[in-house]
């Protein structure tokens, strides 16, 4: 299943878990596209639980939607991954180096606050508890 809001004008998240099967990839990525229509220098949130490999339909969907797909990066300048699994952290940050125009970056799931604070442009420390560093 995959579910795409849109909680603020340039914020756009993208919720993903389970497997994709043509039809759920191919209304997904259209509500993706229509939701992202609007959006400059925009952030996206993408969280990812419970992967799956999507079906050889679901990546045909994303395939004939790529024109599109790509044009949309251009929306984006952040995406912040969160997701438990190190290998899609870390393909995501990969994806983000071949990508010049957006910085992407991972984060385990329990890594939400740093994530959001990462989108926001605050610098990690403004998110610690005061005394989460303190010399024992």
């Amino acid at each position: 299943m995959m579910t795409v809001t849109k909680p603020s004008p340039n914020r756009v998240d993208i919720v993903l878990s389970g497997l994709l099967d043509t039809a759920e990839m191919g209304e997904a990525l259209d509500d993706l596209i229509a939701q992202s229509a609007d959006v400059t220098h925009g952030q996206m949130l993408y969280t990812v639980q419970d992967f799956e490999m999507p079906t050889l339909g679901a990546i045909t969907a994303e395939i004939a939607r790529m024109p599109n797909l790509l044009s949309l990066l251009t929306r984006f300048d952040k995406c912040a991954v969160l997701t438990d699994s190190p290998w899609l952290r870390t393909a995501a940050e990969f994806e983000g180096a071949m990508i010049p125009m957006i910085s992407i970056k991972g984060f385990a799931l329990a890594d939400t606050a740093r994530a959001e604070a990462w989108l926001a442009d605050k610098p990690d420390d403004e998110n610690e508890e005061p005394f989460d560093n303190f010399p024992v």
